[in-house]
């Protein structure tokens, strides 16, 4: 039997909108534009009634015909790590991948060199380069948030030079990986969690790998405009600091270091 290559392997793209509908829309009918095989099925939940966005998706016009359209709806919100979890429990396909809401795609293929990149020996984690809509490169790819670590960056505002961890706005692994970690840890409400599956996956599974793709994303930093979403904050990263991940990533710092992006295609430039 011939091995799978990358073109054969499949991947269940999981997105969750909490009132994101405008992006959540403008996200689907761009990735229906720019159809890949490797894309086999994308599950949305609503975590917040939205029939705003349910009426448009539910409209011929919405451009979206060529997406396996897999709509979720939750009877109370829940928060990011259960949401993935939830969406992703039995997936079939190769892979999964955890998609924000508020991204949009800047080339074609996306989901393709992501998938070639996971799919490599020694590789546990797939994930692309991210800029803002203003173009400006965003720091998806970050130090152990160790006190220590938090005073250089936040106080003496020094520039991080590792990749212990990358962000949850977008992540792309082999689903029997996903599955062996128990997805996401359910522990954190919001904030943080993306950081202990980064740990973990370094640990059991293999290395984070930045794949040659360019994404934009919103990036909203409600943590620092309410207080609400900074007390999440605030109480996931004193749980992170107690888990055995993190004790583990404080013995073993990544090797892995940060490098500037690569340039986008078609663009001699490096921002977006």
């Amino acid at each position: 039997m011939e091995p799978t290559t990358v073109n054969q392997q499949s991947v269940a793209v999981s997105i969750v909108s909490h009132g994101h509908g405008p992006w959540v829309l403008a996200l689907l009918r761009q990735m229906a534009r720019q159809p890949e095989p490797c894309v086999k099925r994308v599950i949305l939940t609503l975590n917040v009634p939205e029939p705003g966005l349910q009426q448009q998706l539910e409209q011929a016009q919405a451009g979206i015909d060529g997406l396996h359209l897999d709509i979720r709806h939750n009877r109370a919100p829940q928060g990011f790590a259960r949401n993935h979890n939830r969406a992703l429990h039995g997936a079939s396909e190769d892979f999964v991948c955890i998609l924000n809401p508020d991204m949009a795609l800047l080339q074609s293929p996306t989901f393709g060199p992501l998938l070639a990149c996971a799919s490599q020996p020694g590789m546990g984690l797939a994930y692309p380069v991210l800029c803002d809509p203003a173009g400006q490169w965003q720091d998806n790819e970050r130090a152990l948030p160790s006190l220590r670590n938090l005073l250089r960056r936040r106080v003496l505002r020094q520039t991080e030079h590792r990749v212990d961890w990358v962000s949850g706005a977008c992540m792309v692994l082999r689903t029997r990986d996903w599955q062996a970690l128990g997805g996401f840890d359910e522990g954190f409400h919001m904030y943080c969690e993306d950081v202990d599956f980064s740990l973990r996956v370094r640990q059991q599974i293999g290395a984070l790998v930045r794949a040659p793709v360019w994404m934009q994303h919103q990036a909203q930093r409600a943590s620092s405009r309410q207080w609400l979403h900074l007390w999440w904050h605030v109480r996931s990263m004193w749980r992170l600091w107690h888990l055995p991940s993190f004790r583990w990533a404080l013995q073993h710092p990544s090797s892995q270091p940060r490098q500037p992006p690569p340039a986008r295609p078609g663009n001699d430039s490096t921002p977006c």
